[in-house]
Protein backbone atom coordinates (compact mmCIF):
# COMPACT_ATOMS: atom_id res chain seq x y z
CA UNK A 1 0.00 0.00 0.00
CA UNK A 2 1.35 3.39 -0.91
CA UNK A 3 0.46 6.29 1.33
CA UNK A 4 -2.09 8.69 -0.16
CA UNK A 5 -1.06 12.24 -0.99
CA UNK A 6 -1.40 14.52 2.03
CA UNK A 7 -4.82 16.13 1.96
CA UNK A 8 -6.24 13.63 -0.55
CA UNK A 9 -9.82 12.67 0.24
CA UNK A 10 -10.05 9.13 1.60
CA UNK A 11 -13.19 7.15 0.86
CA UNK A 12 -14.36 3.59 0.93
CA UNK A 13 -11.86 0.77 0.97
CA UNK A 14 -8.87 3.13 0.77
CA UNK A 15 -10.04 4.94 3.91
CA UNK A 16 -10.41 1.61 5.72
CA UNK A 17 -6.87 0.59 4.69
CA UNK A 18 -5.38 3.86 5.98
CA UNK A 19 -7.41 3.58 9.20
CA UNK A 20 -6.09 0.02 9.73
CA UNK A 21 -2.51 1.23 9.17
CA UNK A 22 -3.04 4.09 11.61
CA UNK A 23 -4.44 1.65 14.17
CA UNK A 24 -1.42 -0.65 13.78
CA UNK A 25 1.00 2.23 14.36
CA UNK A 26 -0.91 3.63 17.32
CA UNK A 27 -1.33 0.24 18.99
CA UNK A 28 2.41 -0.36 18.52
CA UNK A 29 3.02 2.70 20.73
CA UNK A 30 3.20 5.66 18.35
CA UNK A 31 1.50 8.88 19.38
CA UNK A 32 -1.41 10.24 17.35
CA UNK A 33 0.88 13.00 16.09
CA UNK A 34 3.58 10.54 15.04
CA UNK A 35 1.01 8.24 13.44
CA UNK A 36 -0.40 11.17 11.48
CA UNK A 37 3.04 12.10 10.16
CA UNK A 38 3.63 8.52 9.03
CA UNK A 39 0.33 8.23 7.16
CA UNK A 40 0.38 11.79 5.80
CA UNK A 41 -2.64 13.06 7.72
CA UNK A 42 -3.26 15.84 10.25
CA UNK A 43 -3.66 15.17 13.96
CA UNK A 44 -7.44 15.63 13.69
CA UNK A 45 -7.82 13.38 10.67
CA UNK A 46 -5.68 10.71 12.33
CA UNK A 47 -7.74 10.94 15.53
CA UNK A 48 -10.92 10.42 13.48
CA UNK A 49 -9.43 7.47 11.56
CA UNK A 50 -8.37 5.80 14.80
CA UNK A 51 -11.86 6.13 16.23
CA UNK A 52 -13.37 4.79 13.00
CA UNK A 53 -11.01 1.80 13.29
CA UNK A 54 -12.40 1.09 16.76
CA UNK A 55 -9.22 1.96 18.65
CA UNK A 56 -9.52 2.87 22.33
CA UNK A 57 -7.34 5.94 22.73
CA UNK A 58 -4.81 6.20 25.51
CA UNK A 59 -5.27 8.95 28.14
CA UNK A 60 -3.64 12.26 27.35
CA UNK A 61 -0.18 12.96 28.72
CA UNK A 62 1.92 10.63 30.76
CA UNK A 63 2.03 9.75 34.40
CA UNK A 64 2.57 12.89 36.41
CA UNK A 65 4.49 12.73 39.63
CA UNK A 66 5.80 15.32 42.00
CA UNK A 67 9.50 15.35 42.70
CA UNK A 68 10.17 13.43 45.90
CA UNK A 69 6.69 11.95 46.10
CA UNK A 70 6.82 8.38 47.43
CA UNK A 71 3.13 7.60 46.96
CA UNK A 72 3.26 7.29 43.14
Amino acid sequence: MTDPAPGAVLRGERREEVARRAAELYLAGCSIKSTGRQIGRSYGATHTLLLEAGVTLRPRGGMRTRAGSADR
